[in-house]
């Protein structure tokens, strides 16, 4: 029986508005958000390889016209909303399994959804898991096996026995390589709080 599960953040339990942040880049005068250049610069980022001020000069770069703040404004609007139920489900889940939350995020992101949510409803949301794992603290981003066998090791979790939800499939092979069991939800279609709908999963 599984009785440790590995939350996603992004388009699991907050929502993310990817096609607002690439019309707020696109109204500052960038036509294609993801080059190749600004892919690595992210990827850097998430790591924790760079500060907020290297990341945001490198947008600058490409919009010399923007401010820094112009800047982190668009890259921000990517923070949906947080639906309340999804929350309640995962308070539920609290204390029957042990929880983590694993994502490749950076500090501007955590600290707009902190601001954006609120502290009552982040500290419900972060005290509902034993640990909370962002890339940038770790230096290391999913899909790098590193990082879940990290997590396995540290925290002594039997891959047999854990269940990884991410919502991009890359991430959810990667995990299951080695022997965890996955869901890869699909946005949209799935919801997090359908967990025990899914009978593939010996909950």
């Amino acid at each position: 029986m599984i009785n440790a599960i590995i939350f996603d953040f992004g388009d699991v339990f907050l929502n993310l508005e990817k096609d607002a942040q690439v019309a707020a880049f696109q109204k500052l005068g960038l036509n294609e958000l993801w080059t190749d250049d600004l892919m690595a610069q992210n990827d850097r980022f998430e790591k924790g390889q760079m500060t907020e001020q290297e990341f945001l000069e490198s947008f600058q770069k490409e919009l010399p016209n923007a401010s820094l703040l112009d800047i982190r404004a668009a890259w921000n609007t990517i923070i949906g909303d947080f639906p309340l139920e999804r929350l309640e489900f995962l308070q539920m889940l609290s204390g029957k399994y042990r929880l983590f939350l694993l994502t490749n995020t950076d500090e501007i992101h955590i600290s707009w959804f902190e601001h954006k949510t609120g502290m009552s409803f982040c500290t419900a949301f972060y005290t509902s898991f034993e640990k909370v794992l962002y890339s940038y603290e770790m230096g290391m981003r999913k899909p790098d096996p590193a990082i879940y066998s990290h997590i396995m090791e540290k925290y002594d979790l039997s891959p047999k026995r854990t269940l990884f939800i991410d919502d991009k499939k890359s991430n959810t092979d990667a995990a299951a390589a080695l022997g965890l069991h996955v869901w890869n939800l699909q946005v949209g279609k799935e919801d997090v709080t359908e967990l025990f709908q899914k009978k593939e999963f010996p909950l």
